[in-house]
């Protein structure tokens, strides 16, 4: 059963930073994409950064190239989302998503509020 567990969320202030954590589990972690979307009521879903297998090739929004890093940790099956220099419009449910399989999963998500 594939599992994503998304952790680190919190408040900070705009210019703090904030590492959120996802731990998967219930799949091969090293051939599936891993990324991080971040959802605001009434607005669209936006994909922050994606992590290609291999680590070739990393995706980030251009809004939050230059403050968000993602990386993983494979021997401990997590995937990271460093955020630095945060802004309120950074303010949003963070979600956790992998797509073993071909197949999209994601996890229940956790809440960054950034006050300026």
């Amino acid at each position: 059963q594939v599992q994503l567990v998304e952790s680190g969320g919190g408040s900070v202030q705009a210019g703090g930073s904030l590492r959120l954590s996802c731990a998967a589990s219930g799949f091969s972690y090293s051939s599936a994409c891993m990324g991080w979307f971040r959802q605001v009521p009434g607005k669209e879903r936006e994909g922050v950064a994606v992590l290609y297998p291999g680590g070739g090739y990393t995706y980030y929004a251009d809004s939050v190239k230059g403050r968000f890093t993602t990386s993983q940790d494979n021997a401990k099956n997590t995937v990271y989302l460093q955020m630095n220099s945060l802004k309120p419009e950074d303010t949003a449910m963070y979600y956790c998503a992998a797509d073993p399989g071909g197949s999209g999963y994601c996890g229940k998500g956790t809440r960054i509020t950034v006050s300026s």
